[in-house]
């Protein structure tokens, strides 16, 4: 799971690039909260992570709230997007299902993945004990641990996965993929054509030099206060402006008029109670109504 080798060769860059730094007076030496920021990586022993705790039950609200939308009630996966549970005994299949159940070989896999990635529009936005929460959640979809259970730092490292010896070094002599540096395309001839929307990040952002929220340039002038735009882009973005799960993509501008010729109170109100498969308040019950109905607001502003 680890290169060491890419590892070592990290550390010689950061420490050769420190020496320089002090040589030429450039920078400042990094704080301990600063290389707190990077060092985040979990080994499948259990080294790595930080203290906490979080029980099933506590997984599984907050999944609901912060997961499902993606990945399903159950891990099931909605769309596209992956699942999370079952899929056991397919990896000799053709299409094999990799889920945490049939594929992962570590929980620490899963836990540092929550950690470091999710949820997929806020990533890093969860607290630790939540991290831990949510990851007993998905364990004990997949059966692997039982309702009761409460994960923490020290029983992790504990749980063995079922394709836990499915990872291995291969050594045979033609797996080596030795780098080709010869005869390389101009880098200046590449041309992206083509993205995936709400994938591949294309869009602009400036930044407000007192509150640190990134707007859009195409959202410059919109009356939305910038907690609301926050709140669009943490809790609302991804789904609003991918079409993920037929949801009305904001720009639109037709699929927003067959909305509003309901009238706005309806559009409110689908918001609020869910509709077509999204949740009410879009998975988001902490928000208020009001900022449920401004978020709306806002991408009803954009969509005109």
């Amino acid at each position: 799971m680890f290169n060491w080798r890419k590892v070592t060769g990290w550390l010689l860059l950061v420490l050769s690039t420190a020496a320089i730094a002090e040589q030429y007076n450039l920078g400042k030496p990094a704080s301990e909260k600063v290389i707190a920021g990077w060092d985040i990586d979990v080994r499948p022993d259990g080294l790595g992570l930080p203290k906490g705790s979080g029980s099933v039950e506590e997984g599984e609200a907050l999944y609901d709230q912060k997961c499902a939308n993606c990945h399903g009630s159950f891990g099931e996966g909605e769309g596209r997007w992956p699942k999370l549970a079952g899929g056991e005994d397919t990896l000799r299949d053709e299409r094999p299902e990799k889920t945490v159940g049939s594929y992962w070989p570590y929980a620490s896999t899963l836990w540092d993945y929550i950690h470091r990635a999710m949820p997929f529009n806020a990533p890093q936005s969860l607290a630790t004990d939540e991290v831990y929460a949510i990851t007993a959640y998905v364990l004990n979809l997949n059966e692997l641990v039982d309702g009761e259970f409460v994960l923490t730092q020290d029983n992790l490292a504990t749980i063995e996965m079922p394709n836990k010896n499915g990872f291995y070094v291969d050594n045979r002599p033609d797996v080596a993929n030795p780098r080709c540096m010869k005869n390389c395309k101009d880098p200046e001839s590449i041309k992206v054509i083509a993205t995936i929307a709400g994938i591949t990040p294309t869009d602009h952002f400036k930044h407000d030099g007192n509150d640190g929220v990134a707007y859009q340039e195409s959202a410059v002038g919109v009356t939305a206060t910038p907690e609301v735009v926050k709140t669009y882009q943490n809790a609302c973005k991804m789904c609003h402006d991918t079409g993920l799960n037929d949801a009305p993509k904001t720009g639109d501008v037709a699929a927003w008029q067959k909305r509003l010729n309901q009238g706005k109170p309806a559009i409110y109100n689908n918001a609020l109670k869910g509709i077509n498969g999204m949740p009410a308040k879009g998975g988001r019950t902490d928000l208020s109504d009001e900022m449920v109905k401004s978020i709306v607001d806002y991408m009803l502003e954009l969509s005109e």
